[in-house]
């Protein structure tokens, strides 16, 4: 039961941010909004409010924003109301609002971890070694503390790495402690990438708390790093050089379990993280995803005419059926790998 409130709890913002970005951008606009749903489905309950009805549906596994003008058959619209009596940019702000609304709560998350567990601050601790590297070669091991290194005394994270990254290829002598003992070593430094010197190994860290305006800064900065990763790791897989690893329902379902087990931060943090990617799926022009929307806003623009609703409309269903196929196969993987790595069941 703990599965299913959780995954139910990360759907659910997920959904709302991005459906309440499409309605408060439409709103901004003077779009007439008909309906704002979470869910799918039967209605289980919903008020109504200066001329918009605010849904909660039965199946909670997406949303919608119904406005004016989104049907090229609807009739009897309000001047002036309608999606399409709108300009090109004001059109493209409401498509893309939705998922830069869900880029905007990545950092709101990170933001309260950030204040309320601590943001991670690398120490003076090997936290781990990278096998064959200049530090494993030197015998340094996990667990010990860089005390000094070429006699001066290390404070920092940035100590080490201004001591290490400005003597590539120079014997250095580091001393560390281990099981409260002082153990000189000697170790030369690789080249590393910009032509840094590198030693090969991670570093333990510390939470800190932030105050509210470094945790949001830290929140926007985290989340700007995992979307360039991501970035990267898309392209790498584009071009083979990466596997085809990708997750659908069954396999977010079993890593919010799996958070869910851990707590409360860790259901934040995977949220965050499931909230980038979902920004950036809807930002992809594939039909039927927000980045198709605004891909053809972006034609009608350069030409001075809208694309045909009608072939629109069906490029879309096309892209929407390709979707479910893509889910369905994805769905099918999942199931397969959880059953492999878990014989008794994810």
């Amino acid at each position: 039961m703990t599965t299913f409130w959780a995954a139910v709890f990360v759907f659910g913002i997920l959904i709302f941010f991005h459906e309440l970005g499409h309605f408060a951008v439409a709103k901004a606009v003077g779009i007439k909004v008909y309906e704002f749903s979470l869910g799918f489905g039967p209605k289980l309950f919903g008020v109504s409010r200066s001329g918009t009805i605010y849904n909660l549906r039965l199946l909670p596994l997406g949303g919608f924003v119904r406005m004016a003008g989104m049907d090229p058959e609807e009739k009897d619209i309000e001047p002036g109301k309608g999606f399409g009596d709108k300009t090109v940019a004001q059109r493209m702000a409401v498509i893309a609002a939705g998922p830069l609304m869900n880029f905007l709560l990545a950092v709101l998350l990170l933001a309260l971890i950030f204040m309320f567990l601590g943001y991670p601050v690398p120490n003076t601790t090997i936290a781990e070694i990278i096998p064959g590297d200049p530090a494993d070669k030197a015998g340094l091991k996990p667990g010990d503390v860089i005390y000094s290194i070429e006699g001066e005394k290390i404070d920092s994270w940035n100590d080490i790495t201004s001591a290490i990254n400005n003597r590539p290829g120079e014997r250095i002598t580091m001393v560390v402690m281990r099981d409260g003992n002082k153990l000189t070593v000697d170790v030369v430094p690789k080249v590393g990438e910009g032509g840094r010197g590198m030693i090969g190994f991670y570093p333990g860290r510390d939470l800190k708390q932030l105050n509210p305006v470094a945790a949001l800064a830290g929140g926007a900065e985290s989340t700007f790093r995992v979307t360039v990763l991501i970035l990267d790791f898309i392209g790498r897989m584009i071009e083979g050089q990466a596997p085809a690893d990708l997750g659908g329902p069954v396999r977010v379902i079993w890593e919010i379990d799996q958070a869910a087990q851990k707590g409360i931060f860790y259901l934040l943090q995977l949220a965050a993280f499931l909230s980038i990617n979902l920004g950036l799926f809807n930002l992809l022009p594939i039909p039927a995803l927000d980045g198709s929307r605004i891909m053809f806003l972006g034609f009608e623009g350069l030409r001075g005419r809208p694309v045909d609703p009608a072939k629109e409309n069906f490029i879309h269903l096309v892209g929407f059926g390709f979707l479910l196929l893509m889910i369905v196969v994805i769905t099918y993987n999942d199931i397969i790998q959880l059953f492999i790595q878990n014989p008794g069941g994810p």
